[in-house]
């Protein structure tokens, strides 16, 4: 019972400063290998006494005026502290213009440009076909007109009955008759459109 016995630390048997940390291995001095490694010094004997007439000022000289010299960097300065960015990049220059296609049709317009006025010669020998068969009539200059008018007729007709429809649509049977005038005006405006685009109609014989 009690406290236990035990003997006291001996004061020479400290802890050190440094004494758990871990040590590094000793530095072994570095030995350069040997093989693998050109000599420096040159196996040939250089040849002495050579002299040469040629004179080094006056070639450079020379060098000088017939080298092209090297045109400068275009650069724009965008702040006015003196920011500087390159020209070319920047987007600033028509860099486009020089291109070698610039100015040409590409490449899938032309096909594309091809295919559409192929179809459109096989509907034509198509058409001609027809009408040398019986089937298809063209209408004529006069009849188209007259067709044109008589649609533009009917659609003033509907706008006017359209315009005379009360402010208020209070009952189901004034609202369905609101939609059928926008549905019938809606489509005499699609034909209408339709033959003013269309100078030649064809139309089957009954």
């Amino acid at each position: 019972m009690g406290l236990p016995k035990v003997e006291p630390p001996c004061p020479k048997h400290h802890l050190l400063k440094h004494s758990k940390e871990q040590k590094l291995p000793e530095r072994k001095p570095y030995k350069v290998p040997v093989e693998g490694i050109k000599s420096s010094i040159p196996s040939e004997r250089p040849i002495m006494g050579h002299h040469t007439k040629k004179n080094f000022v006056q070639g450079n000289i020379v060098d000088v005026k017939m080298s092209v010299p090297r045109k400068p960097v275009p650069i724009i300065v965008d702040t006015r502290r003196g920011n500087k960015m390159l020209l070319e990049p920047s987007g600033l220059l028509p860099t486009l213009l020089y291109r070698k296609d610039y100015g040409k049709i590409p490449d899938y317009l032309i096909k594309r440009t091809e295919e559409e006025k192929k179809a459109q010669e096989e509907y034509d020998a198509y058409v001609k076909e027809r009408i040398r068969q019986g089937s298809m009539k063209m209408l004529t200059e006069d009849e188209r007109n007259n067709v044109l008018l008589g649609l533009k007729q009917n659609w003033a007709e509907l706008n006017h009955a359209y315009q005379s429809l009360s402010i208020l649509i209070d009952t189901e049977s004034k609202k369905l008759h609101k939609e059928a005038l926008e549905t019938k005006m809606k489509k005499l405006e699609q034909d209408i459109d339709l033959i003013e685009k269309h100078k030649f109609i064809y139309i089957p014989r009954n």
